[in-house]
């Protein structure tokens, strides 16, 4: 959750620290492309690192990386160059944490128990994605920017208890397999896991379609003439719903199975995008949000306990950042062949395109197989 929070709240304003020094807004996509550029490329090396070092290790230098951050920002960040270099920072602390949590919360877990523990953890995550803007409001208020200096230093405080809460973290430690020959698994033996590439695949249509409902809501609101706090209300019920079908994951699965799950609520979210595609009331439209919340907040979870009982303990955090790497692939490519294909249909267009690729990906679902629980020493039933 604070690492979700900081990063949520130092993107934001270290863009309104841009606007307030008068930098160009050309170079607003250079100080976002600056954030995005480390998880794309040092994702995999950060799995190895996860995969050789240990989670812990892993997850210190993301705090210390973040931490170093907010630091730039707040006694460097004063020109172009401070910013970008903070931006870079954030990216690379932010990628770190992730891939290590996201490694840690499979092997300290029983297999039985990941649906529930990955929809905690998401859970907590966009619980941070949530609250980080709020900071904006509390020291922005009606003004058009912030205080950004105010909001440097308090992320400043924050790192300080991100660091302390991580060096407070002891995981088991997990063992390395490795290849029949002795030598470590690679990358070519994870993919050939079966399975695998089609969890990868639903995984970055899925945040793909997320990032789509951000872009493309306001500009169907726009369209239909639907005020801009009413789309904030659309996007909250969204993000809510979202939260929501994640906390009572482990249950769900395992009423509905994790197959059926991940498949039904592909299809909820396929069909909400194209009812949303059709002219209704905002009231009705408001529902049809909730049942898109609902749909795409399972998919994260689900895919993530799919490669982490796909996957031997010490190469889950390589699966982890194959996972990450392709998302971010996803949020890149899905979204800009949306705008292209459906240049003449305006957002309705893109959100039926939206639709028809999460269909595919809930094909590729329902192919999936489910493994057995294996025998794994180390994990514990702690969530």
């Amino acid at each position: 959750m604070l690492v979700q929070l900081v990063t949520f709240v130092l993107r934001p304003t270290s863009t309104y620290r841009a606007l307030e020094l008068g930098v160009p807004s050309a170079w607003l996509g250079v100080l976002s492309a600056a954030f995005a550029v480390a998880p794309l490329v040092l994702a995999i090396p950060s799995g190895q690192a996860v995969d050789r070092l240990g989670e812990r290790r892993v997850l210190l230098a993301g705090a210390v990386l973040m931490s170093a951050s907010t630091g730039v920002f707040a006694f460097l960040g004063d020109g172009v160059v401070g910013l970008l270099a903070g931006s870079v920072l954030l990216g690379t602390g932010h990628l770190c944490s992730v891939v290590a949590q996201q490694a840690l919360v499979a092997n300290v877990t029983a297999p039985h128990r990941y649906d529930a523990a990955f929809g905690y953890y998401t859970f907590a995550a966009s619980l941070g994605q949530a609250v980080g803007p709020g900071l904006i409001l509390l020291f922005g208020g009606a003004r058009t920017i912030p205080h950004t200096g105010t909001i440097f230093g308090v992320t400043i405080a924050i790192t300080v208890v991100l660091l302390g809460v991580t060096i407070a973290l002891r995981p088991p430690a997990t063992d390395r397999p490795a290849t029949e020959d002795g030598e470590p698994a690679g990358l070519r033996d994870l993919l050939r896991r079966p399975g695998l590439l089609r969890a990868l695949t639903v995984s970055c249509v899925v945040i793909a379609a997320v990032d789509i409902t951000l872009v493309y809501l306001p500009a169907l609101g726009a369209e239909r003439g639907i005020a801009s706090g009413a789309v904030g209300v659309l996007l909250t019920l969204r993000a809510v719903a979202s939260m929501g079908s994640r906390l009572f994951l482990g249950r769900l699965s395992a009423w509905l199975g994790r197959r059926a799950l991940l498949v039904g609520s592909i299809a909820l979210a396929a069909a909400g995008l194209v009812a949303a595609a059709v002219p209704m009331p905002v009231w009705l439209l408001g529902l049809v949000v909730l049942a898109i919340g609902l749909g795409l907040g399972v998919g994260q979870p689900l895919t993530m306990s799919w490669l982490a009982e796909s996957t031997p303990p010490g190469l889950r955090g390589r699966a982890m950042s194959l996972r990450l790497t392709g998302n971010r692939v996803g949020q890149v490519v899905v979204p800009s062949a949306a705008g292209l294909l459906a240049a003449g249909g305006g957002a309705s267009g893109v959100l039926v395109l939206t639709a028809v690729g999460l269909t595919a990906a809930g094909v590729a679902a329902g192919r999936l197989q489910q493994n057995p629980p294996t025998d794994n020493g180390d994990a514990r039933d702690d969530t």
